[in-house]
């Protein structure tokens, strides 16, 4: 086992919580009250400091299973955009300038001849085969964990991870479904748009790659391995070694929640350190809320992955602890 579901994360200081809530219990503030209390509590100290090295972190890899047909985005999709979100541009980088915020894109498994971080080309079609081999998901588990640590190291006080590549979504329901032992209709949602004949062939791939690990519940890194992706699993290890570096995690949409409900189902003690910054139109991603029992800032319909939508709720949250700070 990789993860071990038995080291204790550190929960977020509860004490200073406590002690954040009651400076600003007539405040007035509503939510924005507990959610600079929820920055104070992460950083352990009341007033909380100004959150000044907030971090996305893209995780891009192609999936074989969109060889169906079932998006409406052509395959090469994802190895040109991540090409321009490392050119400074895109919505997620247009986002992070005005939130003060930076970006970083890591090609976990894009279909391209990647660089030493890439752990492989593309993934396997997870409705008829393995997503990856053994030695990919470990590979995926070390270079999640190891960017978690190199941007914790590098000061960032705020992760927000990001997801890129055609197909994610369909990944991402067809784990938290077989996890959930939630109907593949009841997890399928609209990814990039979709028509009707797309929606049936998506819906089937689902039910397909649920069928083939039907009695893997038990098992969930098994599970992962043969029906996930290599950036799946890579954003799992991010969130969850950021949490146990005691780091906040702020969450974009579908993909980025279920990778965080799969941490907290390996590493429990996780979702403390998260908050939910978007809810978007995939029904998977709000299954993995009510899991996380995690409430969003924003509901924008927002479902361009990559962060923008935890991007677009990052100003509440650096307002949130500059409020309770001026409010002490």
């Amino acid at each position: 086992m990789l993860f071990d579901s038995t080291a204790p994360v550190t929960p977020p200081d509860a004490q200073v919580r406590a002690e954040a809530l009651a400076a600003v219990s007539a405040s007035g503030l509503g939510r924005l009250r507990e959610l600079g209390a929820w920055v104070a509590a992460c950083q352990g100290v009341f007033p909380p400091a100004p959150l000044q090295r907030c971090r996305v972190v893209v995780f891009a890899g192609d999936h074989g299973v969109v060889k169906r047909g079932m998006s409406t985005l052509p395959p090469e999709y994802s190895v040109r955009q991540a090409a321009v979100i490392d050119s400074g541009a895109g919505a997620v980088n247009v986002l992070a300038r005005a939130a003060g915020a930076s970006v970083r894109v890591v090609d976990v498994s894009l279909d391209q001849e990647g660089g030493p971080e890439q752990v492989r080309r593309g993934s396997g079609a997870v409705d008829v085969e393995d997503a990856m081999s053994a030695e990919e998901f470990t590979a995926a588990v070390e270079l999640g964990r190891r960017i978690a640590d190199q941007e914790v190291d590098s000061g960032a006080d705020l992760l927000l991870p990001g997801d890129l590549g055609v197909g994610n979504t369909t990944v991402a329901a067809a784990v938290l479904g077989a996890l959930t032992r939630t109907e593949p209709v009841a997890v399928v949602g609209p990814g990039a748009g979709m028509d009707d004949e797309l929606w049936k062939i998506k819906v089937s791939a689902i039910r397909d790659a649920m069928f083939r690990v039907r009695n893997l519940g038990a098992e969930p890194e098994e599970l992962l391995r043969k029906i996930s992706s290599p950036d799946l699993v890579a954003l799992v290890a991010f969130i969850a070694q950021a949490a146990t570096r005691r780091t906040p995690v702020l969450l974009d949409g579908a993909p980025v929640t279920v990778a965080a409900f799969l941490a907290e189902r390996l590493v429990p003690g996780t979702r403390q350190w998260c908050q939910a910054g978007q809810l978007s139109p995939e029904p998977a991603h709000l299954i993995a809320l009510q899991a996380l029992e995690l409430t969003p800032l924003i509901a924008l319909d927002m479902n361009a992955g990559q962060g923008a939508g935890a991007l677009a709720a990052l100003p509440l949250v650096t307002a949130a602890a500059e409020l309770l700070a001026d409010q002490a």
